[in-house]
């Protein structure tokens, strides 16, 4: 478990830091409630990639002001057993933007990864975050850019704008689905977040909308996170939203409920035959493409021709393996 005085040196160099951040495994991302001490003690000790205290839906208008005193004290105890800590701040339209990163950032920035805006609409909107970072990172003598930001994406215009979303500041991290605020947004008729319109069917109503975030992550070196399944109970339905978001490449998805966890961190993993696959590819790919394997572009594994293509295929699901802390079975080892 990760202690706050004891978190790993961040490097002096702010673009490292961002290329470091960026690279962290967020197979799931556990939203907690600023306002709710107890759930804040209760995340500390679970298994997640990332852990953001939420200052914004979660914290009714009037208890925002204690919930920023929740957070700064809980980053402050640290103890979190996730990599990665980030708070979400709320939106620019409302009057408490400014004060959470002045409050959070100004007495404990130290501990805090990045920070999550919600219902991103335009780059400008990021643009203005980075700068007041930048401020309070001066003023409480932090390093100058080593704080990230996901942009979160909830509205029509904002997945219109998202590319200039993606490159508005060197701090961008991730690109972040919210399904509740999008649907509302353009009208889909559902109570349900996370799963599919009633009526709708076969097919998934939310595939160019990730489809969308996705193509602009990759296209910009950033990760796509998927948002949450409410239902925190069905296990099942959550596989199977998960599962979709998985299998377009989707990096993770947010959990709300110890329940989720387990099933985010497996489904966002590859299966181990897929990770001993994608090994063996590239230990195959590696030997005939050097002078010893006689310097081939191609190369047959199994039934399979492989080529450059597969080569990089394989590398992305080998490193998203070994990121989950996967080895190649002792069966893939024997068989080799």
């Amino acid at each position: 478990m990760r202690d706050a005085s004891h978190r790993t040196p961040v490097p002096s160099d702010p673009a490292a830091a961002i290329a470091d951040l960026r690279s962290r495994p967020r197979r799931t991302v556990l939203a907690v409630p600023g306002s709710s001490v107890k759930m804040i003690g209760k995340a500390r000790g679970l298994q997640v990639d990332e852990v953001f205290l939420d200052l914004e839906d979660a914290v009714a208008g009037p208890a925002k002001e204690e919930a920023r005193g929740n957070v700064v004290e809980s980053l402050l105890t640290g103890g979190f057993a996730a990599p990665t800590v980030v708070v979400r701040v709320n939106a620019w339209d409302t009057e408490y933007t400014v004060r959470d990163v002045t409050d959070v950032v100004g007495r404990a920035g130290a501990h805090v990864d990045a920070l999550l805006l919600p219902k991103v609409r335009t780059a400008s909107e990021v643009v203005a975050l980075d700068l007041v970072l930048s401020q309070v990172e001066k003023a409480a003598g932090l390093p100058v850019g080593h704080i990230g930001i996901e942009p979160q994406i909830e509205d029509a215009l904002g997945l219109t704008n998202i590319n200039e979303i993606a490159t508005a500041s060197p701090r961008v991290l991730t690109l972040v689905f919210g399904p509740a605020d999008f649907m509302a947004s353009v009208g889909m008729r559902t109570l349900t977040v996370g799963e599919q319109p009633d009526g709708y069917a076969p097919g998934d109503a939310y595939h160019h909308v990730l489809m969308s975030i996705l193509v602009a992550a990759r296209a910009h070196g950033l990760q796509a996170i998927d948002g949450p399944f409410l239902k925190v109970r069905d296990e099942e339905g959550f596989r199977r939203a998960a599962a979709r978001t998985a299998a377009l490449g989707f990096d993770g998805k947010w959990v709300l409920h110890p329940a989720q966890v387990e099933a985010g961190n497996e489904v966002f993993s590859p299966r181990q035959a897929e990770f001993d696959k994608a090994e063996g590819i590239l230990a195959a790919y590696a030997h005939s493409t050097s002078e010893e394997g006689g310097a081939r572009g191609a190369v047959m594994f199994g039934d399979e021709m492989l080529d450059e293509a597969s080569r990089k295929m394989a590398l992305v699901v080998s490193a998203r393996g070994r990121a989950a802390g996967m080895t190649v079975s002792d069966e893939a080892t024997s068989n080799g």
